[in-house]
């Protein structure tokens, strides 16, 4: 009983502590006050707590929740069009029900995961570049803080890789302490609570933010989580599984929290052998895994203050050595195919851009840039194989 207990919390921890300062980085970016970014950050940890423990009681297979951290990238490189929280929160609630109606309607699902990987993973890694630059900024301007941030991170992802980005979030919370002192804790609630913010739906906002976000969150996070379950020996379940975390999506953004999703490094963690031999049993480590969140949720308004008495420059170096792996995977996954490289690069140059044409995002024109471009060599190669 105790390795899936085992499992379900270091699946815990190091999935908060990787990059909750990112999620909170991003609910700063789209406008949101340190109160409703705790609530944000609160909500996303009740949503996941609620549907991890529900999955894992009526499933009972290790399907793993947790929050977007894709889509928290998405937030934070939309700080550039000057959204309103409440525009951010109306387009949150539209990504979510997209998600909800891809679990009641199996065929949309589809069509949507079958998006060409190319331009998927070109759009993310445009949206996640700039978040990378951070840790060398960082060092550049800052080298005897930051410096120890990214030395951990190095020498553990060589030793021990899951607790690399957790250990330079320590460090940095040290630094925290050694440039900002001890003031700051006497701003953090030691209870945060959930505000309602009543959302706006503004189309330009829903575009550059809740479009990019439901792509990045179904096709970064939803099918590598299926994939994960299905490599384990654990037939997934993508009626419950989208409709339960884009229900929960919709009621976390009502209170400031922008996706949750199926995890798949966590997953990793909990569905495989190191959490119990016994697969009939590792739908244990996801039960423990929700039950812990819910103490970690409460520690949202003591997080939110470490990051605003943070320089913002540490705070994104954290966030772009969380995000790294995923920035790594995502440049692979669009230049695999030597066919669509071109348009891979081209996507990939105009998400990383932050272009914002008529108040809509890069993300949005990225991939439009890249359908159009996919579409044209697609027919010119159609026509010249015809002709010969």
């Amino acid at each position: 009983m105790l390795q899936p207990i085992t499992a379900g919390f270091v699946a815990a921890i190091s999935g908060f502590a990787s990059s909750f300062a990112l999620v909170i980085a991003g609910f700063v970016a789209v406008g949101a006050s340190d109160a409703e970014a705790a609530s944000g950050l609160l909500a996303l940890c009740l949503a996941v707590a609620l549907v991890n423990i529900v999955g894992a009681l009526w499933l009972r297979i290790p399907m793993a929740i947790a929050w977007s951290t894709p889509g928290a990238a998405v937030l934070l490189a939309a700080s550039q069009n000057h959204v309103s929280f409440s525009n951010a929160v109306g387009a949150f609630l539209v990504s979510a029900a997209l998600v909800i109606l891809c679990g009641l309607w199996p065929a949309l699902g589809r069509a949507i995961t079958s998006i060409p990987k190319p331009l998927a993973s070109a759009m993310l890694a445009g949206v996640l570049l700039p978040i990378c630059f951070a840790p060398i900024n960082a060092v550049a301007e800052l080298p005897l803080l930051a410096g120890p941030i990214v030395l951990v991170w190095l020498i553990l992802f060589r030793l021990a890789p899951r607790w690399a980005v957790p250990a330079a979030m320590v460090v940095a919370i040290v630094a925290v302490f050694v440039d900002a002192g001890t003031g700051w804790l006497g701003e953090a609630s030691i209870a945060p609570a959930l505000v309602f913010v009543a959302p706006t739906f503004d189309p330009f906002t829903i575009l550059s933010v809740g479009l990019p976000l439901f792509l990045v969150t179904m096709a970064g996070q939803n099918v590598p989580g299926f994939t994960v379950l299905s490599t384990y020996g654990y037939p997934p379940s993508p009626r419950f599984a989208l409709t339960a975390t884009g229900a929960g999506s919709a009621a976390a953004a009502l209170f400031g929290g922008h996706a949750i999703n199926l995890g798949a490094i966590t997953a990793a963690i909990m569905s495989g052998p190191e959490s119990h031999p016994d697969p009939q049993r590792r739908w244990i480590s996801t039960l423990t895994n929700g039950i812990l969140y819910i103490p970690l949720g409460l520690a949202a308004g003591v997080a939110v203050a470490l990051v605003s008495a943070a320089e913002p420059i540490l705070v994104t170096a954290v966030a772009g050595l969380a995000v790294l792996g995923a920035l790594i995977a995502s440049m692979v996954g669009a230049l695999e195919d030597p066919a669509h490289r071109m348009t891979a690069i081209l996507t990939f140059l105009v998400v990383a851009s932050g272009i914002a044409p008529f108040g809509i995002g890069s993300a949005f024109w990225g991939l439009v840039a890249g359908a159009v471009v996919m579409l044209w060599l697609g027919w010119r190669r159609q026509r010249e194989s015809t002709n010969s």
